[in-house]
């Protein structure tokens, strides 16, 4: 390619060969734009490469070190490759359960740490293959800057669910008052200086690839702490929206692999060859079923379904309420075609469990993708997981591909179907407020009050 450049004969769109100049044409032509082109050409063969590159030059990835405990590796020697891959799975999935509830039963707070933790590691899981693919370039600053505006966006996030959130603590620290009025300039400052860093970072020579991987950053942004933002958003809704949904996306995990690796026989999607017809659709039937008896049981519970807030006075999380319609026992009339099967007129559900068959149906039908897209990503870097974190599965990444996914229509289904005015979130946002605001919004409701007359005139309030 390079030859065909200094000839004079690069291919053109379509694989045509452009012709050589005219007779006269260059010697009769301006000399400046001569030496301009000869600079830009020569520009071109230096560093014209980058951008000419296929997917079979993306250089290997070493396949990580397997990092299964030497005890199971001894117990399993016996057995198949594929019989020991499933004991290894089973074996490390139960584990993760049993850890899974514990913090549960830890509480609200260990529940956000945990979704920090996880997204920090899936983070670095993704910023790792970038910089290993890329690392014979030697781009400068590129791990340094991709950790800074992940503090910077964590920075954003959080900095507004403190805000939404622990508004009465936030009015007694009077350095935190000032933190929370000016969150939003003293966030963009911080992403300004990263900007300012990135742009100072540039040489010459890799500024395709220095842009490539500034663009990587971002998308590994927006794909890991702005759903982690979201998985938390939905706890502060009740428990219910963080269990139901996290726990319908790993039973179909489950049971799709269970149902693949016993009845699995139709190949689903080429970018995921080991997913099958029979595992997809055994998947969805038994997460719906699952969703809907696991609405039930969680649903009888306020330490799940109220509200997640932080109260002063005891300064710490607390789940208490009286729980909403959505959480009552309601009868609804059976449909004739069941009135046979289930011999009765009427059946007592909780609102919310069905909601939870529309959550499951979401986890079961969409979620895959998540998984999808993953693997395609997985292939076009020439790895087979994520990262070796967990013996049998992968990286943290390679089990919360489909969370992601999951998160941002919890939140999206829970804004457009569900919440209402939250009283103890607006009372909040009315604290912050200087004296002077909350008597003015004083006076403008004892106003509408007695114009609806609600209130009489005389009557002091």
């Amino acid at each position: 390619m390079l030859e065909l450049r200094h000839r004079g004969g690069c291919p053109g769109p379509g694989g045509a060969v452009a012709p050589p100049p005219r007779e006269g044409e260059a010697a009769g032509g301006d000399h400046e734009t001569e030496s301009t082109s000869d600079k830009e050409t020569d520009i071109d063969d230096r560093y014209g490469d980058l951008d000419s590159r296929t997917d079979s030059d993306i250089p290997e990835i070493p396949p990580s070190s397997d990092r299964t405990p030497e005890i199971l590796k001894k117990a399993l020697s016996g057995l198949s490759s594929r019989w020991k891959n499933w004991w290894i799975r089973g074996i490390l999935t139960l584990t993760m359960i049993s850890l899974f509830f514990l913090i549960i039963y830890m509480g609200s707070f260990m529940l956000m740490l945990l979704v920090l933790g996880i997204q920090v590691k899936c983070f670095h899981e993704i910023i790792t293959i970038g910089y290993r693919v890329y690392r014979s370039y030697d781009l400068p600053w590129f791990r340094t800057l991709s950790w800074y505006f992940l503090l910077c966006v964590n920075y954003f996030f959080y900095g507004e669910t403190v805000a939404d959130y622990f508004a009465t603590f936030v009015q007694r620290e009077e350095q935190l008052q000032f933190l929370i009025r000016y969150h939003r300039f003293i966030s963009f400052a911080l992403y300004l200086a990263g900007f300012c860093m990135f742009v100072l970072s540039l040489v010459k020579k890799h500024y395709r690839l220095q842009f490539y991987m500034f663009a990587w950053t971002h998308v590994t942004l927006l794909i890991t702490v702005t759903q982690s933002h979201l998985v938390i958003q939905n706890l502060f809704e009740g428990m219910i929206w963080f269990l139901v949904p996290i726990s319908s996306v790993i039973c179909n995990d489950i049971t799709a692999y269970l149902f693949g690796f016993f009845f699995g026989r139709t190949p689903l999607i080429k970018l995921s060859p080991k997913k099958t017809w029979e595992g997809f659709i055994g998947g969805f039937f038994s997460t719906v079923v699952f969703g809907f008896i696991a609405a039930y049981l969680l649903s009888k519970y306020q330490y799940f379904v109220c509200p997640v807030e932080y109260r002063s006075d005891v300064n710490s999380f607390v789940t208490e309420c009286e729980p909403s319609e959505l959480f009552q026992l309601q009868s609804y009339s059976v449909p004739p075609f069941l009135k046979a099967v289930l011999r009765r007129e009427t059946v007592s559900l909780y609102p919310f469990q069905i909601h939870s068959i529309a959550l499951s149906t979401f986890a079961s039908l969409i979620g895959p993708f998540g998984g999808f897209f993953a693997s395609g990503f997985k292939r076009a870097f020439k790895i087979k997981d994520f990262a070796n974190t967990i013996p049998g599965h992968g990286g943290i990444m390679d089990r919360f591909d489909c969370q992601y996914l999951m998160a941002t229509f919890v939140h999206v289904y829970i804004t457009s179907f569900i919440r209402g005015p939250n009283p103890s979130k607006v009372l909040q946002q009315l604290l912050v407020l200087q004296p002077e605001q909350q008597l003015n919004i004083y006076k403008t409701l004892k106003t509408h009050l007695i114009e609806k007359g609600i209130l009489q005139p005389t009557l002091k309030v």
